[in-house]
């Protein structure tokens, strides 16, 4: 038999696996001014002339709070048995302060038991981005006593749906609450101080920890709890000796920010040091550390791209190529002499290069960094320049050969040993953007914005057969 005859061995995930997609509620839900609910910062920041694209905001998104039924029998009929979404703190809880809001928990109530009706399982992100701009007004993630507020509020959500619910995530992604919501600026509430971003840092740190021990106070110690960081892959582009030191900068300020007390219990002496001109982290109390480093159940892991760096000099001109956004301001305190690269090879609609290699390896460093704890996917995708035919059909080539690139490197670290349970789409549905606005479409769903109108994309239907059978599919010819 000729070698190109050989048959294909089926590229086949556990029985048990998790499929599922992930959303959050200011790019999705709408309804901003419904049922009590408050503004959050992304309310405001949307509002503020020239911090989105066109000028767009959240107010309407995709109007799932009024079409979440639709929504949900959307994700049944593709066959997933998971749906990864984020609660708003300013509808549940208004102003951040004070007792729940009926009506705001009663969405969410309504929500998980038309998921469960349909056999999906619901996983909760608490935090994704939408602090009430009363807490923002009140010095916002850089005081410590947001941190007391988010435990407050954890304990209201965990008693509400901990009954029903046993996925829970604490924060999605801190690395762009605190860096670019208060460090470059171009995420809410859009400032640009050093010092504040670090100690957003450690903040949300702390919420981090207090929110874990509120939850389990409430709920069935059956109840999963995690987090969801998008650590960086962070790679070089030499082993020269100063742009080795380049890379540990960042990898401290993008991974070990977070990691470190989360998992280990202490910050890195490489990023105290690397930012002591800025800080000593005395807003590090005692018993912070203790408190951030509680037993997790499982750890989230969000992948798009990989980081390339090296140590500044005069040859590299132009905007820095982190992938986050243009902002004369860094994201990165302490690492001014640090220059960004853009990974060579294909590249999304925005501007990311495609590597899955780059998910294979974050998956074995975590891993490596904390062995017995099970791992999630809980966010990877793509945006790409999706256009609906002439037949209202949406064909997405490209994010078919981008998911299926990926999920390969999950199976690949899965037999490398890799405790990996579950794989969360980014996204069910096209949605706002952030300071994208509705320029950038990641969704396997595709929204018509002048009517809403949802239609299931090509990616869509391939991603429904692998949720359904388990078998990676193969990517159609184009």
């Amino acid at each position: 038999m000729p070698e190109s005859a050989q048959p294909v061995t089926p590229v086949t995930f556990p029985s048990s696996f998790l499929w599922g997609t992930a959303t959050s509620a200011y790019q999705i839900e709408g309804a901003v001014r419904e049922g009590g609910r408050t503004p959050s910062i992304w309310d405001t920041f949307s509002h503020t002339p020239g911090k989105t694209a066109d000028g767009d905001t959240g107010d309407i998104a995709v109007d799932h709070y009024h079409r979440y039924r639709d929504d949900v029998a959307l994700m049944a009929d593709l066959g997933l048995n998971a749906y990864r979404f984020s609660i708003a703190w300013p509808r549940v809880q208004p102003t951040g302060r004070g007792p729940a809001v009926q009506v705001g928990l009663d969405f969410y109530r309504r929500l998980v038991d038309e998921l469960l009706s349909r056999g999906i399982t619901p996983a909760i992100t608490l935090y994704h981005w939408d602090l009430p701009q009363e807490l923002e007004d009140a010095g916002g993630w850089p005081e410590r006593d947001t941190a007391l507020r988010f435990a407050e509020y954890a304990r209201i959500v965990g008693e509400a749906l901990g009954d029903r619910v046993e996925h829970w995530i604490t924060l999605n992604e801190p690395w762009c609450s605190a860096f670019l919501g208060y460090g470059s600026g171009v995420h809410a509430p859009g400032r640009t101080d050093p010092l504040a971003s670090l100690r957003a840092a450690h903040h949300l740190n702390l919420a981090h920890g207090l929110g874990i021990q509120a939850l389990r106070s409430v709920m069935p110690a059956r109840n999963s709890i995690a987090v969801s960081l998008n650590s960086s892959v962070v790679r070089t582009v030499s082993q020269d000796p100063a742009d080795l030191a380049a890379a540990q900068k960042i990898d401290d300020l993008a991974n070990g920010v977070f990691h470190g007390p989360m998992l280990h219990g202490a910050y890195p002496a490489t990023l105290l040091e690397a930012t002591s001109s800025i800080t000593d982290w005395s807003f590090v109390l005692d018993d912070d550390l203790r408190a951030i480093h509680q037993p997790l159940d499982a750890l989230g892991l969000n992948y798009y791209t990989p980081t390339l760096v090296s140590a500044a000099n005069g040859a590299v001109k132009g905007p820095r190529a982190d992938g986050h956004g243009a902002s004369e301001y860094s994201p990165w305190p302490g690492a001014d002499d640090v220059a960004f690269h853009q990974t060579p090879g294909e590249r999304t609609l925005m501007g990311w290069t495609v590597d899955p290699d780059g998910l294979h390896e974050l998956i074995m460093r975590y891993t490596r960094e904390a062995p017995g704890l099970p791992l999630y996917i809980t966010e990877n995708g793509a945006a790409y320049e999706d256009k609906m035919d002439e037949d209202g059909r949406v064909h997405d080539p490209e994010r078919i050969a981008y998911l299926h690139s990926h999920l390969t490197a999950v199976h690949r670290a899965i037999a490398d040993g890799a405790d990996v349970r579950g794989y969360f789409l980014w996204s069910l549905m096209d949605n706002f953007e952030w300071a994208y606005g509705y320029a950038k479409r990641f969704g396997v769903v595709h929204i018509d914005y002048a009517t809403l109108k949802r239609t299931t994309k090509s990616s869509g239907h391939w991603y429904g057969r692998l949720a359904r059978t388990g078998v990676l599919p193969e990517v159609p010819e184009a």
